[in-house]
């Protein structure tokens, strides 16, 4: 209706006006740039807007049984999908009221009905979440997703908290990809860049890395490197854009975060000279099933 829109609008304007620095979101789930263009260009002027084309590629993704049928192609155009080329400019994540209510339920839960806190629920659906938190856009988390809720969402039961403690180590796992989100270790800038480049995708193997980068340079540069596929390489060859060493700041099988993942080892690696991926270096990394590494170098 025009008589909303323009509602929306004035609404955006005077919280500009009056307190431009809250942050506005639209749930708006059309992929409508307009949605988040500013006012003076024709848009509403909201700050953000979810993405609906992310939740539902990567959860499709994640919930297809078999690895044969994942499409990366399609996981790798949404990762660097934008709204009027601005990486924060939209909400991302698997879980929402929406996706996980009216008939639907929790990743895990839709990955193995009855089974959700089982391997293959607790890797895969671990794997979006650091999807989440180094994909171009402001990550969403749904309330118990840190502690592998299973079942369905209604308003009127309460998380069973004992999930928490059930599994803290994905509980550490969120809080561990939060704090390289938010570059608290000052080596992986990158993720709160405007850059995002998918620069290998093997849909094969089911593999694909991307980079992210605000300026560039050793602990700026984040690579981040994903598997989703039930199979483990103990040296997968990725192109590097940089000489040097490049060390692994995240794995997510570590047993850390749960004793039934496989500490599969995936070492710091020094770069060597030659073109792969297009990229000027090239290294090995110990890549585990269902897993995900962030990847950088030290600053200075």
């Amino acid at each position: 209706l025009p008589e909303g829109w323009s509602l929306m609008k004035w609404i955006n304007e005077e919280v500009q006006r009056h307190m431009p620095w809250k942050i506005m979101i639209a749930e708006d789930l059309q992929g409508n740039e307009y949605i988040t263009r500013r006012p003076e260009d024709g848009g509403q002027g909201f700050s953000s807007q979810w993405d609906a084309a992310f939740v539902n590629i990567v959860r499709d993704a994640l919930v297809t049984p078999s690895d044969d049928d994942r499409d990366l192609r399609k996981v790798a155009e949404t990762l660097t999908g934008l709204y009027n080329h601005d990486a924060f400019q939209r909400i991302i994540y698997t879980e929402s009221h929406d996706e996980v209510a009216n008939g639907k339920s929790r990743v895990s839960e839709e990955i193995m009905p009855g089974d959700a806190h089982g391997w293959f629920p607790k890797k895969r659906a671990t794997l979006g979440a650091a999807l989440v938190f180094t994909a171009p856009g402001i990550p969403m988390m749904f309330q118990g997703q840190e502690m592998l809720a299973d079942g369905y969402f209604s308003d009127d039961l309460p998380l069973e908290w004992e999930h928490a403690e059930q599994h803290r180590g994905l509980v550490h796992l969120y809080r561990d990809l939060i704090a390289l989100r938010r570059n608290l270790g000052g080596h992986t800038r990158g993720l709160l860049g405007q850059h995002t480049e998918v620069y290998h995708l093997n849909n094969n193997d089911k593999t694909l890395a991307f980079i992210r980068r605000d300026q560039g340079g050793p602990g700026d540069t984040t690579l981040v490197l994903a598997n989703f596929a039930n199979r483990a390489h103990d040296a997968y060859i990725i192109g590097l854009p940089r000489g040097g060493k490049w060390r692994v700041r995240f794995n997510s099988d570590w047993t850390g975060y749960d004793e039934e993942f496989g500490n599969f080892e995936s070492m710091d690696t020094d770069a060597r000279e030659g073109i792969y991926d297009d990229q000027p270096f090239h290294g090995t990394f110990g890549l585990a099933p269902y897993s995900v590494l962030i990847i950088s170098q030290e600053p200075g």
